[in-house]
């Protein structure tokens, strides 16, 4: 997106980390809102599913996926510096420089209180009211959610 910026083929993009502190840094774009403050902190964009036949199908890839998530919001949560070296290391395009390591925002992927891998009803429920609101999503639906169950005595820290 950031090339078609510069060629004049856009006018404005939506970027998300690192791609917006990269291309602040580099092409000198000018951030016209930063969805990550006020009323949309922290608003849950995106995330990961899979269905139910693959889950009861690859159990351990599941919960192995589940443990890195966890240990890799751990460290973000805290240790900014190992957050920023891995940034740095990642290979190019999606790398970037030490400045816009230290300058870029970053995400946030809480667990839930319930069993591993388990749905926050309440964050996914502020979702589809937004888009009740603001894109006449039908208001019939709400957020419901069939997880796996995890594996026996495993939960998610709360």
């Amino acid at each position: 997106m950031t090339a078609k910026l510069q060629s004049g083929a856009i006018s404005a993009a939506l970027l998300p980390e690192p791609f917006a502190s990269g291309a602040e840094q580099a092409q000198g774009v000018v951030p016209l809102a930063d969805l990550n403050q006020g009323a949309t902190t922290a608003f849950p964009v995106a995330g990961y599913v899979v269905t139910k036949q693959w889950a009861a199908r690859y159990p351990n890839t599941l919960a192995a996926f589940y443990k890195a998530i966890e240990e890799g919001q751990q460290i973000a949560d805290t240790s900014r510096a190992d957050v920023e070296a891995a940034m740095m290391d990642i290979p190019a395009p999606f790398g970037v420089s030490r400045q816009t390591a230290a300058v870029l925002a970053l995400d946030s992927y809480p667990v839930s209180h319930g069993p591993a891998g388990s749905v926050d009803k309440i964050r996914l429920e502020r979702v589809v009211n937004v888009m009740q609101q603001f894109i006449e999503f039908p208001s019939s639906t709400s957020a419901r959610c069939s997880c796996p169950a995890p594996e026996p005595g495993r939960t998610a820290p709360g």
